[in-house]
């Protein structure tokens, strides 16, 4: 099965840089909404057999262009919605987002214990997200679209794509209406085609463990990244 995991558009809480992690949260302002329109094309002539979206607006108004131009129903899910921020909701300063960062940084390495502050911890964020994917895999369907969100969707690629980590994820940013092309399945795992565009290096490509932490690649990540590529 492959399946196309979409950020969605940008919102003003992108542009402020506001860890927006609640139901509903912001909709698209209008760049997010050209967007979503545009993502249409990134994906014409892929074939799709389904479109899911998490829960929050933003990610269910970026599916809709797609949804009319295939035909297809939206499929809301709540496994589907971003990382919940808890103490940190709508923060913007530094101190707010490392730790942000820092926390889903952690579940990609496979710190499943590790906990958002006031938050979810790494199994409930990988669980709830599995049963979605593993709901996808049961009907049978070839390709799916997958609307969600940047910390998501990085968090479960690092951790379920045997030839992406933590230190992968947290290095390169998931840019509004960004797509991670991922092939595999629950039972055999997975393994990431594209990222943006870009292809992924296969396993026995890649140039191995660079001994360097999550706390490094957090560090990185600040100076790779502005405000509205930071996710939620």
């Amino acid at each position: 099965m492959r399946l196309y995991l979409v950020r969605h558009g940008q919102t003003a809480s992108n542009v402020g840089g506001y860890l927006d992690t609640t139901v509903p949260g912001a909709p698209l302002n209008e760049l997010g909404q050209d967007q979503a329109r545009l993502l249409v094309r990134t994906l014409d002539g892929l074939p799709l057999e389904a479109l899911y979206a998490s829960t929050q607006r933003r990610a269910q108004q970026t599916a809709a262009p797609l949804a009319a131009d295939r035909g297809l129903e939206v499929a809301v899910r709540d496994g589907l919605r971003e990382i919940a921020a808890g103490e940190l909701e709508m923060r913007n300063d530094e101190d707010a987002v490392r730790a942000y960062f820092m926390a889903f940084g952690a579940f990609a390495a496979g710190d499943l214990q590790a906990r958002m502050p006031g938050g979810e911890t790494g199994a409930q964020v990988l669980g709830r997200f599995d049963e979605v994917v593993e709901e996808i895999s049961a009907s049978g369907v070839e390709a799916a679209a997958i609307v969600s969100h940047g910390a998501m969707l990085r968090t479960w690629t690092g951790y379920r794509c045997v030839n992406l980590d933590a230190e992968y994820v947290l290095r390169n940013p998931l840019t509004n209406t960004g797509v991670i092309a991922v092939d595999g399945s629950p039972s055999s795992g997975w393994l990431a085609d594209t990222w943006i565009g870009e292809p992924v290096a296969a396993p026995e490509e890649e140039a191995g463990p660079t001994g360097e932490s999550v706390d490094d690649a957090v560090e990185d990540a600040g100076d790779r990244e502005d405000r509205s590529d930071r996710g939620f």
